[in-house]
C-alpha cells in the first residue's frame, strides 16, 4: 500500500469505528475505569491496605462511599486499587499470549507441510485440555503472586491467537511481496517478522483486545477461588469472593467490584466487536 492508501484506510476505519455505537460507549468506559485505575488509588483519601476495627462493615456514606470491609478498611479504595490490578493483569497477559501465539502460529502457517501439521496438532492436543484447568495448575505450583498470575494465564492463552495468525498467514505467504522477499534472499525469519506479522496486525490487534477481558476473567477467577494474588492486595476477584461471603449481611461489598469487573469486560468486548467491524473490509469497516 502506498502512503495515501494507508492514511484512507485508517481513516475509514476510524470513521466505521465511531459509527459502532457499542465501541464509542466501551472506549469511554475504558477511558474512564483507566483514569480511574491510574490516578484514583493516589487521589482517594484512603489506602487500600489500611483498616480500622473500630470500623468494620460500615455502610455506603458520605465518608466511605462504597462502605468498609470487616477490617473497616475502605471498600473503594480496594476497588480501584483491585481496578487497576485487574487492569494491569488483562493487559500484560494478553500481550505475552498475542506475542507467543503470533510467533507461532506465524512459523507455523508460513513453514507449511510437516512441520505445520505437527505444530497445529500441538495446539489441537492442548486445546483438548481445559485451560482454567492448566492455569490453575500452574499457579499451584508456581505460588500466588502477581507475577505468576501473569506467567500462567500468558503462558496459556495463546493457542486461539496462534491458530487465527496461521491462517491469516496462510493466506498471505503466496502473495507477490513476499515472494519478491524470498527473491532477493530474504530469511524466513526476516520474511515473517517484516512482511507477514505486520499485514495481520488487524486481526491480531481485535484479537489480543478480545483477549485481554479473558484474562482479567480468568484472574478473577483464581483470586476467587484463592490462587490469585495474596492479602493485602486486592483484585476484582477477591473483592467479589469477599463480597459473597458477607452477603447476607452486608451486601454492599459485592456490589462495587461485581459492576466494576461486569462493565469493564463489557467495554473490552465492545470495543473489540468495534474494532473487527473496523478492520474487516468483508464486514463493512472499510467501504
Amino acid at each position: 500500500m502506498t502512503d495515501d492508501v494507508h492514511v484512507h484506510f485508517r481513516s475509514e476505519s476510524w470513521r466505521a469505528f465511531r459509527r459502532h455505537r457499542g465501541a464509542v460507549v466501551g472506549l469511554v468506559l475504558l477511558v474512564l475505569f483507566g483514569a480511574a485505575a491510574l490516578v484514583g488509588p493516589w487521589l482517594w483519601p484512603f489506602e487500600y491496605w489500611h483498616g480500622n476495627l473500630d470500623q468494620q462493615f460500615l455502610p455506603p456514606g458520605p465518608v466511605h462511599w462504597l462502605g468498609t470491609d470487616e477490617f473497616g478498611r475502605d471498600q473503594m479504595a480496594r476497588v480501584l486499587y483491585g481496578l487497576r490490578l485487574s487492569l494491569l493483569v488483562g493487559v500484560v497477559a494478553a500481550a505475552i499470549n498475542v506475542v507467543i501465539g503470533s510467533l507461532y502460529g506465524g512459523v507455523s502457517g508460513y513453514v507449511g507441510g510437516r512441520t505445520d501439521d505437527a505444530m497445529m496438532r500441538a495446539v489441537e492436543i492442548l486445546y483438548g485440555i481445559p485451560m482454567l484447568l492448566i492455569v490453575m495448575l500452574l499457579m499451584a505450583v508456581l505460588g500466588r503472586g502477581l507475577q505468576n498470575v501473569f506467567i500462567a494465564i500468558g503462558l496459556v492463552y495463546w493457542l486461539g491467537m496462534a491458530r487465527i495468525v496461521r491462517g491469516q498467514v496462510l493466506a498471505l505467504r503466496e502473495q507477490d511481496y513476499v515472494e519478491a522477499a524470498r527473491a532477493l534472499g530474504a530469511s524466513a525469519p526476516r520474511i515473517i517478522l517484516r512482511h507477514l506479522l505486520p499485514n495481520t496486525l488487524g486481526v491480531i490487534l481485535v484479537a489480543g483486545t478480545l483477549r485481554i477481558p479473558e484474562a482479567i476473567f480468568v484472574e478473577a477467577f483464581l483470586s476467587f477461588v484463592g490462587l490469585g494474588v495474596g492479602e493485602p492486595r486486592a483484585s476484582l476477584g477477591s473483592l467479589v469472593a469477599a463480597g459473597l461471603s458477607n452477603l447476607e449481611t452486608q451486601p454492599w461489598l459485592l456490589l462495587g467490584p461485581s459492576l466494576a469487573i461486569s462493565l469493564l469486560m463489557l467495554a473490552f468486548n465492545f470495543v473489540g466487536d468495534g474494532l473487527r467491524d473496523a478492520l474487516d473490509p468483508h464486514r463493512g469497516g472499510t467501504r
